[in-house]
């Protein structure tokens, strides 16, 4: 009896302590939509069918910028607009060197070099969080972890995906300049062949998510994981945000916390196995 105590205690541990398998995250953000109108839309309501959807899932701030912060660094760092800024602050990046593990940021029409205008062409900045930490833009060997969309197609090729990516589309193709229909039909024929790829998709946990939503008086967005580790056609209805995401990455690789809002934040751990 007293054996089969044990042996229920070390299974009970053995199982709280279990982490998830991914090595990689994608993570694509599309902009300014609203958690209706988003689920309307034929591709992300599939990919939310095959993967996990969090129903109740929200954006942080408004407008944009303190978003895309929050995703990388834990907090809005007291950004409440979309100009340009320069901040002395951590971010996964610092984690993820700190553990050996590699990073990038693939943004569509980035001039590269470290370009840190405010916009070129369909390019934006405020999109582009590392971009926003002098840690990165005042180091070389660091910035060049920000790299124009051309790159994802080689490095997807040559199977050198880094453990954490950001896919940032440009103004058109992230629904912010177009709509939402845009973006939903742009995501389908850029990612939806790669879903089915069984080398891209090796224990990698691939998320779409939103900025934020249209409406200033409720921040709801669309949110969706998809992957080995993801529970299909699960749909949650806990209350999820952009520091749930940097906590469940956090937590899975054993890289600590930033010490932010990510360090109370949720982990996603009703729709990952």
């Amino acid at each position: 009896m007293k054996t089969n105590i044990w042996v229920g205690i070390l299974l009970s541990s053995a199982l709280a302590s279990a982490k998830p398998n991914f090595t990689k995250v994608m993570m694509v953000v599309l902009e300014n939509t609203n958690y209706a109108g988003a689920i309307a839309q034929p591709f992300l309501s599939d990919f939310s069918k095959k993967g996990a959807l969090l129903a109740n899932s929200s954006g942080v701030s408004h407008p944009s910028q303190g978003n895309y912060i929050a995703m990388i660094a834990g907090d809005t760092m007291g950004v409440t607009n979309d100009k340009n800024v320069d901040l002395d602050a951590k971010h996964i990046g610092d984690l993820l060197d700190a553990k050996g593990l590699t990073w990038k940021a693939y943004v569509e029409d980035y001039p590269g070099n470290c370009f840190l205008g405010a916009t070129s062409g369909m390019f934006a900045r405020k999109h582009v969080p590392f971009l926003s930490f002098k840690n990165v833009t005042t180091n070389p060997a660091r910035c060049k972890n920000i790299v124009n969309s051309s790159e994802f197609d080689k490095d997807v090729k040559n199977n050198t995906l880094p453990n954490y990516s950001l896919f940032i589309p440009n103004l058109k193709n992230d629904g912010h300049n177009t709509s939402v229909t845009f973006a939903d039909a742009y995501m389908s024929k850029k990612f939806g062949p790669l879903l089915k790829d069984s080398q891209f998709m090796d224990r990698m946990l691939f998320v779409i998510t939103f900025d934020e939503s249209e409406s200033k008086a409720n921040n709801q967005i669309f949110t969706a994981v998809y992957g080995d580790d993801v529970i299909a056609g699960a749909v949650s209805k806990k209350s999820y945000n952009h520091y749930s995401i940097l906590k469940t990455i956090e937590s899975a690789w054993n890289l600590g916390t930033l010490g932010k809002q990510d360090k109370s934040a949720s982990e996603l751990s009703d729709v990952l196995n």
